[in-house]
C-alpha cells in the first residue's frame, strides 16, 4: 500500500508566542509537528503494518522543517520529502499549498493520504479537502476510526459529538483527529534509524510550477494576541442579592442585557 502523510511544522502553543508589528517572532520560538498530524503519522504506520507497503511523510517548508520530518521517521515512517519553498515563495495560503501538493502527487499513485484535521496555527482545515478535490479522489474529515479491507474502506467520523459511519474505496484522503489513536513517542533505536532513512528535498522548479500559479487567494491583514483575561469576580451575600448584582453587572458593565 502506498501511504502518504501531509505534515506541517507549527509553533508549539505550549510555549510563549510573541507578536511584533503584526508578525509572529520566529526567533526563540519552538516548532513541533502539528499535533493533529501526529495522529495521521501514527495511523499511517498502523495501516502499513497491517497491510504492507510504505509510509512517506511530506511537508512544505524550509530547511528547518527537516527536524519534524526526522521525528516522523523516528516514529516509524519509511521515507520523507521536503518541498523547500524558502527561496521561491514570499507568501502562500491553503490554495498555494494544495497546488504544490497536487503537482507532487501527479506521478505518485497514492492509495491512502492522511493529514491532520486542522493545523493549530491557522486552523483552516482546508488543505486536505482541497488536495482531494484536485486529485479527484474521495475524502473524509475528522475521522476517529479507519478500517481497510482490500479496496473497501470503512470510516467513523466525528459529527458534533455523534458518529457518522462511511463506506468508501481506495484511493482516499482522510484527516485525523484526537480519538483515532495514541501517537507513539520516537524510541532511541527509532531516532538512530531515522538518521539513515531517505529524506528527499525538492524545490518548486522540480515540480514544473511557476510562481504565478501559486499566488495566494487570501491575505492576512493582521496578527495579534488575544487580550489578557481579567480576574474573575466572586459575588457574595444572599442568593437574591447575588442575582440582583449579577443582573446589574451583565446590564451595566458587560452590556449583554
Amino acid at each position: 500500500m502506498n501511504i502518504f502523510v501531509l505534515l506541517k511544522k507549527t509553533f508549539d502553543t505550549e510555549e510563549k508566542i510573541s507578536v511584533s508589528n503584526g508578525q509572529i517572532e520566529d526567533d526563540g520560538a519552538e516548532f513541533i509537528i502539528n499535533p493533529y498530524d501526529e495522529y495521521a503519522v501514527e495511523e499511517a504506520i498502523v495501516q502499513r503494518d497491517a497491510h504492507g507497503g510504505e509510509v512517506t511523510v511530506v511537508t512544505i517548508g524550509d530547511e528547518d522543517s527537516e527536524k519534524q520530518l526526522r521525528t516522523a521517521l523516528a516514529m516509524g515512517a519509511d521515507k520523507a520529502v521536503l518541498i523547500n519553498t524558502e527561496d521561491d515563495l514570499d507568501e502562500g495560503d491553503q490554495f498555494t499549498t494544495a497546488k504544490i501538493l497536487e503537482a507532487f502527487f501527479e506521478d505518485k499513485e497514492p492509495d491512502l493520504i492522511l493529514a491532520g484535521n486542522v493545523a493549530i496555527d491557522e486552523a483552516s482545515g482546508q488543505v486536505g479537502p482541497r488536495l482531494a478535490e484536485l486529485l479527484g479522489i474521495p475524502y473524509v474529515t475528522t475521522i476517529t476510526s479507519l478500517k481497510i479491507d482490500g479496496e473497501k474502506v470503512n470510516i467513523e467520523k466525528d459529527v458534533e459529538g455523534d458518529v457518522e459511519v462511511i463506506e468508501t474505496s481506495l484511493p482516499v484522503l482522510v484527516t485525523c483527529q484526537q480519538g483515532l489513536n495514541d501517537p507513539r513517542y520516537p524510541s532511541l533505536p527509532g531516532i538512530m534509524k531515522a538518521k539513515k532513512k531517505p529524506l528527499e528535498e525538492l524545490e518548486i522548479d522540480d515540480l514544473d510550477l511557476d510562481e504565478d500559479e501559486l499566488e495566494p487567494k487570501t491575505k492576512t491583514t493582521d496578527i495579534f494576541l488575544p487580550p489578557e483575561k481579567e480576574a474573575g469576580r466572586v459575588l457574595e451575600g444572599e442568593i437574591e442579592e447575588q442575582v440582583q448584582e449579577l443582573v446589574s453587572l451583565l446590564k451595566n458593565e458587560a452590556k449583554v442585557l
